[in-house]
């Protein structure tokens, strides 16, 4: 019988972060002009190569990179070391939108202002991917 290819503790962080993603992007995928607008203002302000793209098809984009990974998080047969390289993109991504947007960050802080606690909470994203992301890297070198 063949085995998956993850540890049984890599099943909650990867439920965990695998459910909210997913959840996010399905809630993208019908997103209305002014939704998309303020997504694509937020990620163009800290990323202004998007701001070539716009707003609507950013969104869908968005929507479906998202419905992707949180599939992919959710599904077993998947190696663990592929999606955690995924999920560690996806959240030092979201975290480069704390970094870069103005408002987010208290002056002369890293600390979240009320605005920014949103994006700031999803360090536990990034905590999740380089965790696995370890793990199996570890474990690859132990079994050499």
């Amino acid at each position: 019988m063949a085995s998956l290819p993850l540890e049984p503790w890599h099943l909650a962080p990867r439920l965990a972060a695998g459910a909210l993603i997913l959840n996010s992007g399905l809630d993208k995928r019908d997103a209305d002009a002014e939704a998309a607008a303020g997504l694509h203002g937020m990620a163009s302000t800290a990323y202004p190569f998007l701001g070539d793209q716009d707003a609507p098809t950013f969104t869908d984009t968005l929507s479906k990179a998202e419905i992707a990974l949180g599939a992919a998080l959710l599904t077993p047969v998947i190696p663990t070391g592929l999606v955690a390289l995924g999920l560690t993109a996806f959240s030092g991504g979201l975290l480069g939108l704390y970094a870069r947007v103005p408002g987010m960050r208290r002056p002369r802080s890293v600390r979240p202002t009320q605005q920014g606690l949103a994006v700031a909470k999803d360090v536990w994203l990034l905590g999740i991917g380089v965790g696995l992301l370890t793990e199996t890297w570890l474990a690859r070198r132990n079994r050499r």
